[in-house]
């Protein structure tokens, strides 16, 4: 059955003459109002007759807005930009619907839009104009009035300057801008709970160095933790009610559907907070409660711009790596787990030999740094631009120097070590938990033992560990912290210790900032010898330490005697045993690996401390001659 007019219902029902009719019909054409709105007004019929005939018209429910019980959490969804200009109000929301008085609920563009802007489906309710319009302007100041009472409740709140905040997004979708550009407005107005509550997330985050920021909804509110220098720690709680649309600014920022709660998304964003640009990495998650988990990482780029001595690196290591950078060809590794710091490595060894005069180009998932001078390329599986693919087409653009940003699979780690064979250097990362079990990890990946010894030049193990703030103190040793170094197998340490105390500058935790502890392997002919006669980790790793190599145990501890950080702080990153079996030559006092059965230093002879065949310099001559 077809859709009857409001002025045909209403000459059937004979509630008015044609005569009216024609003449509101014309009147409504030249000022272009509302029909009903127009009969009221000229009062031609009753308020009650009019409802009744809109009803069949439109065949939808009446409701009179201004007696209406209007949910909060309902008109938390939509914003009062929005309201307005389609002339609607949030009654209730049910389940996944919205309730909704609407003085135009034939209007299909309007529901399209608030059911893209809310992520819901739309039940629309008729209503008149003014009444709508009345019921907005009490409505929404009630919660506007409550919004700015939670605001100031929020302890980061009025603590962050919000003021000179930008934000950019490279967005492709046409509603999320006019999205964007209404909260934007509204952020101007300073109405809108929501973007304060982003930008002032943001802003304390920044301010308090801050690599990720987590909102974690839960039954009882949302928990906002941020990560700073490794370790998590609450950041504020969000009321309820707030999630959704806190949830919505981020994803509309971040160029996501904000209607899609059902699967896990990703997008990025910059920041620009007075001089600084903060890129933000941000994947959202949905929970078993209907609501989505978001996690930000904050990407910095000065970060990039920093030294290897800044890094933590020792000074012999670091002239060392310089000098393998200067080199035409190679491959140095930087591992470590998650987190670790490899990619900041990794960038500065670029910032490091970038230069008009030389061709590099990096291969990456994601991109995490932009750098200037240099080609670098973002992995796209769904494309088909792997790691592998993309090494291919490098090859043929001729660099100099080639980052890959991890070597995940066989097919990759080929090419990168074919092509550090052939004039190119070849920076990478592995994931492993030291600089020798990157060799057995190659090997694992069925690379032949000679093909790794001719290839790579370098392994850098890393990890990273909190600095100290400068409110530390120096005290003598206690016996329970003798006891924990005894313990972890450290028996050469001072009668003195730094401990953390804690003030305003490191939020009293004793910490501010991080510092790398490093594990360098050179490469040089007896570990290369050693790789192609496929010897044991351990026997690698005894004649790398009986030539100078020192585990990153030894630099933690050279960093805790130095007072940069402290033994709790390396324990917890860095297990020592590997670190323990380790003696002195009695002649010269070098340290020396458990297998020497020789000094390589002054060839004097030593007490065997650990088990298996000797490989030490004079070890390795005499198998060499007995060969």
């Amino acid at each position: 059955m077809a859709k009857k007019r409001l002025g045909e219902v209403l000459r059937e029902r004979k509630h008015i003459s044609v005569e009216d009719l024609d003449r509101t019909l014309l009147e409504q054409q030249t000022t272009a109002r509302l029909l009903g709105e127009l009969l009221l007004e000229r009062e031609l019929v009753s308020k009650d007759d009019l409802v009744s005939a809109l009803e069949e018209a439109a065949r939808l429910r009446y409701v009179d807005v201004r007696f209406a019980t209007v949910e909060k959490a309902a008109l938390e969804l939509v914003p009062r930009a929005a309201a307005d200009r389609y002339c609607v109000l949030p009654l209730v929301r049910e389940g996944k619907k919205i309730v909704l008085a609407m003085a135009e609920p034939q209007n299909l563009r309007a529901i399209d839009e608030l059911k893209f802007l809310t992520g819901m489906d739309i039940s629309p309710r008729l209503g008149f104009p003014s009444e709508i319009k009345e019921a907005i302007e009490k409505c929404y100041a009630e919660i506007e009035a409550q919004a700015q009472a939670d605001q100031e409740q929020l302890p980061f709140v009025d603590q962050v300057d919000i003021s000179d905040m930008q934000f950019f997004t490279a967005s492709s979708s046409e509603r999320n801008k006019a999205a964007m550009d209404e909260f934007e407005a509204e952020l101007r107005n300073e109405k809108t709970p929501a973007v304060r509550l982003v930008s002032s997330i943001l802003a304390s985050a920044a301010k308090k160095k801050a690599s990720d920021i987590h909102i974690e909804p839960h039954t009882m509110g949302t928990v906002v933790r941020v990560r700073i220098d490794g370790v998590m720690r609450d950041l504020t709680h969000i009321p309820p009610e707030l999630t959704t649309s806190l949830v919505s600014r981020i994803k509309i920022l971040s160029d996501m559907d904000i209607s899609e709660r059902r699967i896990p998304q990703d997008g990025r964003f910059v920041v620009q907070i007075g001089q600084n640009n903060l890129d933000f990495r941000v994947s959202t998650l949905p929970t078993h409660e209907g609501t989505e988990k978001v996690a930000m990482r904050i990407l910095d780029p000065s970060a990039t711009r920093v030294g290897f001595a800044q890094l933590g690196l020792a000074p012999e290591n670091a002239a060392s790596l310089g000098a393998l950078l200067a080199l035409p060809q190679g491959m140095i590794l930087v591992t470590g787990p998650t987190g670790s710091g490899k990619s900041t490595t990794l960038y500065s060894a670029l910032n490091l030999v970038r230069s008009p005069a030389v061709h590099i180009i990096t291969v990456e998932d994601p991109v995490e740094y932009k750098i200037d001078e240099i080609n670098q390329i973002q992995v796209n599986t769904k494309a088909g631009l792997t790691f592998a693919s993309c090494l291919r087409s490098i090859l043929r653009q001729d660099p100099n120097i080639i980052m890959v940003g991890e070597i995940r699979d066989t097919e990759t780690a080929e090419i990168a070590l074919q092509s550090a064979q052939t004039g190119h250097l070849v920076l990478s990362s592995l994931h492993t938990n030291d600089s020798v079990a990157a060799i057995t990890r190659l090997l694992d990946l069925n690379i032949p033992g000679f093909v790794i010894a001719s290839s790579l030049t370098a392994v850098i193990a890393q990890r990273l560990v909190r600095k100290l703030c400068s409110c530390r103190q120096e005290v003598p040793v206690t016996a329970e912290y003798s006891s924990r170094l005894l313990a972890a197998g450290i028996v050469d340490f001072d009668n003195t210790m730094f401990v953390e105390t804690g003030c305003g500058k490191c939020d009293n935790t004793g910490y501010k900032g991080r510092v790398g502890i490093y594990e360098t392997l050179i490469m040089d002919e007896q570990i290369r010898a050693c790789i192609r006669s496929s010897f044991r980790d351990d026997e690698i790793r005894n004649l790398a330490r009986s030539g100078g190599m020192k585990m990153m145990q030894e630099d933690a501890l050279n960093k805790v005697k130095a007072g940069i950080t402290t033994i709790d702080e390396v324990l917890r990153v860095v297990p020592f045993e590997q670190a323990t079996a380790i003696s002195r030559c009695r002649s010269c006092g070098k340290a020396l690996a458990p297998a020497f059965l020789f000094c390589p230093y002054c060839g004097a002879g030593t007490r065997q401390v650990g088990s298996g065949r000797p490989v030490g310099r004079a070890g390795a001559h005499s198998e060499g001659a007995k060969a």
